[in-house]
């Protein structure tokens, strides 16, 4: 499994890689989730489109990185690119009901440049 960051305007990109799996690589991802808490960013995507699985494991992650956006003043966090399998993860955990699911990238992407609940007072993330 490998997480790549990405920047695209105002939105940091999130762009996940292979199977992330129970148990797997706990060291990596708690560094990952550590550098992205450390970010200056409040609109995030996670691009999911090249996971082939997902795990309790991953799904506590993307979990942790979602309260952790979505707790900043104007947070916004949006998923896109779930598989079949992947998607089925999310709605057996009903996880699917409380994270924004895009049907695409270009839709992920207009969603969290709309004005936040937080209005025109709300700064995108500086940098990612």
């Amino acid at each position: 499994m490998f997480i790549e960051l990405l920047q695209q305007d105002e939105i940091c990109i999130l762009r996940f890689r292979g199977r992330i799996a129970s148990g797997a690589q706990l060291d990596y991802l708690d560094s990952e989730l550590q550098a992205i808490r450390a970010l200056d960013a409040n609109r995030m995507l996670a691009d999911l489109h090249d996971v082939s699985s997902i795990g309790s494991t991953g799904l506590g992650f993307i979990v942790a990185i979602f309260a952790s956006i979505t707790n900043r003043p104007c947070g916004r966090f949006v998923m896109t690119g779930l598989n079949d399998h992947v998607r089925k993860a999310f709605d057996v955990t009903r996880l699917s009901e409380i994270i924004p699911i895009a049907a695409d990238m270009s839709t992920a992407i207009a969603e969290l440049r709309e004005l936040s609940p937080c209005g025109a007072g709300c700064q995108p993330a500086r940098d990612c």
